[in-house]
């Protein structure tokens, strides 16, 4: 038996508007996937201020039981949701609105947070619209689907780049025409496939739900592994940080210990850029901490890979070397039996893949770092989060610590693990827990320790700061 899935059709123009052509399609298809056995919403503006007041009371009782929603709507008699009032969108010969409303990118956004969907299926999902807050909001998979003239396309060119970063968020695009297809892709490049208005329609969009829906994680693991680490006792761990085998970096590994072991770490993933030797040394000197309880280390490495960005390798014993293509480190760290962690994907400020790349990865990504407190824009972390709810993949977290102030700002409180598999079962049921902390303090410190420091002053400060810590836990001349 086919997979029921839960999808919103998502339409920029009023639904009242009976001749619309993309209206019709939605109409269409969806009444077709909801007598299939699929959970069916239609969200749309609307000229009618009843339907939006009940639409609206809909939503509110559904913030307590979220499917209500839902309910009724697989048995061929979509539900459609009336998202707010607001002016007809558009055409050639008219002025387009500068903006949503408030109230209505509101309710959508509320909306898509409030109810658990599998797909997002947004019909022109151009700015301002509707189907374009659903793309930003969405934290299912998204499907968009294109009929419009050129002269829709061509009034967002003066922010191509910007809308074919947007557009990125898809997993699968459709046009109902060759001749669209082909504008969209000479303009937007990406894989257009030809969905026609006709009898067909619904199912081939039926065989798009299923293909990207098998590309999702399993969504809770292994039941049995699950079950006895819930015996486990809860320990904080924090995923990504670095030492001073790290070229922008100046904590020596007994000092990231050291203040590891004060912030209360139980574990520490060292992720040294390019580099494994700090990763290493800090495991082998935390199995000889004496007395004091051990911070269990996880020996790690963020790799930059040839133009598309960052990846981590979690439980490796080897260097990978830089600049390998993006799929090749994968392989890289799979071949030792490690984990591969992609860290602030989504950061336009660092060095990361772009949505393209990391869709021809995703099978093979373990986890996800969907908080990052060096991120200095908190809309690249949502985008984190929302990328791993929709693939399912674990998410993990992490300071990004380059300097030894910042360590545990944020972690991971999980079940203690022994080993990858452990780890990412235990990660799958982990909160994530964050500290206030200010990123122009350590980004300052990170400069003062490194960059603006020379080299032999460097050398200084580290001798002063390991004396310090050898001294405060009676470790003598320990090298």
């Amino acid at each position: 038996m086919a997979a029921s899935f839960s999808i919103a059709h998502v339409t920029p123009y009023p639904w009242e508007t009976e001749d619309n052509e993309v209206n019709a399609y939605v109409r269409r298809v969806t009444g077709e996937l909801s007598r299939q056995g699929h959970r069916v919403l239609v969200l749309a503006p609307s000229r009618s201020q009843e339907r939006v007041r009940a639409s609206r009371k809909a939503l509110r009782a559904a913030r307590a039981a979220p499917h209500g929603l839902l309910e009724g709507t697989d048995g061929g008699s979509p539900r459609v949701i009336a998202v707010g009032e607001v002016f007809d969108v558009a055409g050639a010969s008219r002025r387009r609105p500068s903006a949503l409303p408030i109230d209505v990118a509101r309710t959508v956004e509320e909306l898509l947070s409030t109810v658990e969907l599998d797909f997002v299926h947004v019909h022109e999902p151009f700015a301002p619209s509707t189907s374009n807050a659903a793309l930003r909001h969405s934290r299912a998979l998204n499907v968009g689907s294109f009929h419009a003239s050129s002269e829709r396309l061509l009034s967002t060119l003066v922010a191509r780049r910007f809308v074919e970063s947007f557009f990125g968020r898809l997993d699968a695009r459709t046009a109902s025409l060759p001749a669209t297809a082909q504008l969209m892709a000479r303009h937007f490049p990406g894989d257009y496939r030809l969905v026609p208005d006709g009898d067909g329609a619904a199912g081939q969009l039926q065989d798009i739900y299923a293909s990207l829906a098998a590309r999702r994680h399993a969504a809770s693991g292994d039941p049995a592994l699950k079950r006895r680490l819930a015996e486990r006792a809860l320990i904080d761990v924090d995923l990504h940080m670095h030492t001073d085998h790290s070229g922008d970096c100046a904590t020596p590994v007994e000092v990231l210990l050291a203040t590891a072991h004060e912030q209360g770490l139980g574990a520490i993933a060292v992720t040294d850029h390019n580099e494994i030797s700090g990763a290493l040394e800090a495991r082998a000197q935390a199995a000889m901490a004496g007395p004091r309880p051990p911070v269990k280390v996880i020996v790690g490495e963020e790799v930059k890979t040839a133009g598309q960005g960052e990846v981590i390798g979690l439980f490796i014993e080897e260097k990978i070397p830089r600049g390998l293509s993006l799929q090749e480190t994968v392989a890289e760290i799979r071949g030792q039996g490690g984990l591969v962690y992609v860290p602030h994907p989504f950061d336009r400020m660092h060095s990361v893949p772009d949505y393209e790349h990391l869709l021809k990865i995703v099978d093979d990504v373990d986890a996800i770092e969907v908080f990052n407190p060096r991120v200095a824009i908190g809309a690249f972390n949502e985008e984190a989060a929302r990328f791993a709810a929709k693939y399912r993949i674990p998410a993990g977290a992490g300071s990004d610590s380059h300097v030894a102030q910042g360590l545990g700002s944020v972690r991971i409180r999980m079940r203690d693990f022994d080993g990858p598999q452990e780890f990412l079962q235990s990660l799958r049921d982990a909160d994530i827990v964050t500290r206030p902390s200010s990123l122009l303090y350590v980004q300052a410190l990170k400069f003062l320790q490194t960059r603006a420091t020379p080299a032999s002053a460097r050398r200084a400060s580290k001798a002063r700061r390991l004396k310090r810590v050898r001294r405060a836990h009676g470790s003598g001349g320990r090298r």
